[in-house]
């Protein structure tokens, strides 16, 4: 049993993770910006036998963060799995017509907010010499397409940072996955735009997406792989789709 710390864990991504990580049996800090979202996924765990515990912070807040993190009770505080997935996409408008208002908050947290939980948590498992962090990355690291500009730059920045910080503890036992996901059905691209849902339904037409369960079920396997094994990066991809910008639509 392992004691995991996902962020953005009401939605998507990060609550299939919670959802995943609870069937296997690991106990569970969940964290996002919604304590009442938070509550009721607690509920939904615990009904299932989880163990569960829920911090409300927004990622961007390095102080909140820290708060939370450092007040952890005793029996919380040795964290095995990080998964940094508090993420998310704002806009395709070109760079030189960009809301920057919405960089702000991409950077913040795409790349920052990251950065905050690495900086606030790593540190105990390299003193225990032991752990793992999973970034969620995207396809969208990989190369820029149209109208990612940003979001494309922050997923990017992901894959660097993992690597970066894989090369950093490569003289303990850590281990560090980026795992970059395709087209995948959440409430990603409502987000995108500004909750729009017409508009955001039109990204999955034609074609079968992944599920937030797709790529939770990835993240598990690389959090149980023998000791010995480092899942490093995974590109997931729907069938057909061959790149960021490459979607054959049926």
């Amino acid at each position: 049993m392992k004691t995991v710390l996902i962020t953005g864990a009401t939605s998507g991504i990060g609550l299939s993770c919670a959802r995943k990580f609870a069937e296997n049996g690991d106990r569970l800090i969940l964290t996002a910006r919604s304590g009442n979202k938070l509550t009721e996924i607690k509920d939904e765990l615990k009904a299932m036998g989880a163990d569960v515990l829920t911090l409300t912070f927004d990622v961007r807040d390095r102080n909140a963060a820290s708060l939370a993190i450092k007040n952890l009770p005793k029996e919380w505080s040795e964290i095995d799995v990080l998964i940094n997935n508090a993420g998310l996409a704002l806009g395709l408008e070109p760079e030189y017509e960009g809301n920057l208002d919405d960089w702000e908050t991409m950077i913040d947290t795409n790349i920052k907010g990251l950065l905050n939980m690495t900086r606030l948590i790593v540190p105990g498992m390299v003193e225990r010499d032991c752990g793992h962090i999973i970034n969620i990355g995207s396809v969208a690291g990989d190369a820029a397409y149209a109208g990612g500009n940003v979001y494309c730059a922050t997923k990017a920045a992901v894959k660097a940072l993992s690597d970066g910080l894989r090369i950093d503890v490569a003289n303990t036992s850590i281990r560090v996955t980026n795992l970059k996901p395709g087209l995948v059905e959440t409430n990603f691209s409502n987000i995108r735009f500004h909750g729009d849902t017409e508009r955001a339904a039109n990204v999955y037409k034609g074609i079968k997406p992944l599920s937030g369960d797709d790529i939770a079920d990835v993240a598990l396997y690389a959090a149980n792989a023998p000791s010995h094994v480092q899942i490093a990066e995974v590109l997931i991809l729907a069938t057909h789709q061959a790149s960021g910008s490459v979607i054959v639509r049926k």
